[in-house]
């Protein structure tokens, strides 16, 4: 069988290593940049790459190495990026995975033939085809513009675009979303603004990279063990003992549980916020020329606006009309991973976790590895599940654009795992 993938960033990485590993020698990664790494890879210009100058990861090193390759010893709790990509290129370097990469290679167009087979047209005109096709293109590349952008008459700019502050002396910035992105823009622009405000249309989860001294996701692992109702209630009381009431920071208080929404894991915004260096702000209401007007009635003036505003899942090399989930609510794909009208295409890495993504591809990875050889079998509805699950999945997170991806991590991963030995999921 012959199998092509889509993305050499973390998610098709864990593809070839499991492919391989399983025997499956005909596999071709097609990757449109010159080197491995996807979105880890940083330039200082507007890439494909939405990491800035300063980025660290939100999941600990603990919580984030390959089942079989471990990060160096010398590595901090929360690697830079630079870390991160470096340890990918090694993990290619120790499993012989480039061999099966083509580098500078933009898959242009897919359309899929007789036989359940791929054809895929590449960006030096040719054509190859495929009896399975793996997608793993990723999904943080095409940003969500709000609705005003038009209207601001400043400098703005999508968090995508954000690499440095080195712009920023003493302008008036205003950052838009208080996630993982919009909490690091904030904390960058703040040590070289003027002024820095952030809005918050709804109340928001941020959480410490460290609780009781111990990194933020191996705490919550040490809780698996109990009741989902008794984790819930220790999260909130751990946080209220460690950071107090968000009213305290003039920020709204949630009113749900940690974990029905994407949580934004930062150790310095609180500080920033007490410190006066960032202003919280309401949702915005309108703009008109360089001001903002709020949903509380307030206003102010800016130079620069920084949206935070999330991502749009995209597969440029697919006809919109055979597959556009672009503003889908929620994702209609059996264990996130395969799609209901097409047995021979599968997607790796198209979820937001609630803890490290690449740990989760691994295993993906591995459930198609062993879907591919035999040793795994999907249950007989397995497609009508398909639709069931992305509705739950759904039922689980507020309804928001960010969440049509998400998904719990040690349940999910359990699924996973149980379909993979040949067990019910």
């Amino acid at each position: 069988m012959r199998i092509a993938i889509i993305g050499a960033g973390c998610s098709g990485l864990s593809a070839i290593k499991q492919l391989a590993a399983a025997g499956l020698k005909d596999i071709v990664c097609y990757e449109k940049n010159d080197q491995i790494g996807g979105n880890w890879v940083y330039t200082a210009n507007s890439s494909h790459s939405s990491i800035s100058k300063t980025t660290h990861v939100i999941s600990s090193k603990a919580m984030s190495q390959f089942s079989d390759f471990a990060m160096p010893e010398d590595y901090p709790d929360y690697p830079s990026h630079k870390q991160i990509l470096a340890y990918f290129q090694a993990y290619a370097r120790h499993f012989q995975l480039e061999k099966y990469i083509h580098f500078n290679a933009t898959v242009l167009h897919v359309e899929k033939t007789t036989n359940e087979r791929w054809r895929l047209s590449l960006c030096d005109g040719t054509q190859t085809e495929f009896d399975y096709l793996i997608v793993a293109n990723g999904h943080h590349a095409v940003p969500r513009h709000p609705s005003w952008k038009t209207d601001f008459s400043g400098k703005y700019l999508h968090a995508h675009e954000f690499k440095t502050n080195e712009d920023l002396d003493d302008k008036r910035v205003l950052v838009v979303g208080a996630g993982n992105s919009g909490c690091d823009c904030a904390i960058e622009a703040s040590r070289n603004a003027a002024s820095v405000d952030l809005s918050l249309r709804s109340p928001q989860y941020i959480i410490p990279k460290l609780i009781m001294g111990k990194p933020t996701d191996t705490f919550a692992a040490s809780l698996q063990w109990l009741p989902q109702r008794i984790q819930n209630w220790l999260q909130i009381l751990s946080l209220r003992i460690q950071i107090g009431r968000y009213r305290d920071y003039g920020l709204p208080e949630p009113n749900f549980l940690p974990t029905q929404a994407h949580p934004t894991v930062n150790s310095e915004i609180l500080d920033k916020i007490r410190h006066g260096k960032i202003h919280p702000r309401s949702g915005i209401e309108s703009i008109a020329g360089h001001r903002v007007y709020f949903t509380d009635g307030t206003s102010s003036e800016y130079d620069v606006i920084i949206a935070a505003t999330g991502y749009t899942i995209n597969f440029p090399f697919f006809d919109r009309n055979f597959i556009d989930w672009g503003e889908a609510k929620h994702i209609p794909l059996y264990l996130r991973v395969f799609h209901p009208e097409h047995s021979s295409l599968f997607f790796v890495g198209l979820i937001q976790p609630q803890g490290c993504i690449w740990t989760l591809t691994e295993a993906q990875s591995y459930l198609i590895a062993q879907y591919l050889i035999g040793k795994a079998q999907l249950p007989s509805n397995w497609r009508e599940q398909a639709a069931r699950e992305g509705e739950y999945w759904a039922n689980q997170f507020i309804t928001r654009p960010r969440h049509s991806l998400e998904v719990h991590y040690y349940p999910y991963l359990k699924k996973l795992q149980q379909m993979s030995a040949g067990k019910s999921a």
